[in-house]
């Protein structure tokens, strides 16, 4: 029988809201360890997703705006840790800054019953990391690369 999305995906998803600030965002994804998660509405509807890197090109645009000069690697600039040690006058342009502003619209999604091959070419086709597992369309788990790469390791 075919593995499904629901087979292979993680089951703990946590999920932001539109007013969700840049900084409140980052630090989730400091303390567990993820890399992106869905934006929900207040029905609990995925609307869009944000991620890491959304994170980073919103923090490298406050950089570019307070004159700060660009560096050859974001790293170098930002300590990227949950003790944020970017200037105060930052932390706080980044608080005031939502979700919204940052994220993608119509984050791709899969239903529990899609086949992990599916989802896998989802993946290739649409050139992420991840896509978000949903029921009704309220997120149930997310499929990474890396969780498809088990089924090559199993066969």
């Amino acid at each position: 029988m075919p593995k499904t999305a629901a087979d292979v995906m993680t089951r703990s998803v946590l999920t932001l809201n539109p007013e969700t600030p840049l900084r409140d965002a980052h630090r989730l994804f400091v303390e567990e360890g993820i890399h992106g998660a869905p934006v929900v509405d207040d029905e609990g509807l995925v609307i869009g997703v944000v991620t890491s890197t959304d994170l980073l090109r919103a923090v490298s645009e406050d950089h570019e705006s307070a004159g700060v000069a660009p560096s050859p690697s974001l790293r170098e600039t930002l300590e990227f840790s949950p003790a944020w040690t970017m200037p105060e006058d930052l932390q706080d342009r980044l608080a005031g800054r939502g979700v919204v502003e940052v994220m993608t619209e119509g984050a791709s999604t899969v239903e529990e019953e899609t086949r992990a091959r599916d989802v896998a070419d989802l993946l290739l086709r649409e050139r992420i990391h991840r896509v978000w597992v949903v029921k009704e369309g309220r997120p149930t788990g997310v499929v990474s690369a890396f969780d498809l790469l088990s089924l090559v390791r199993d066969e």
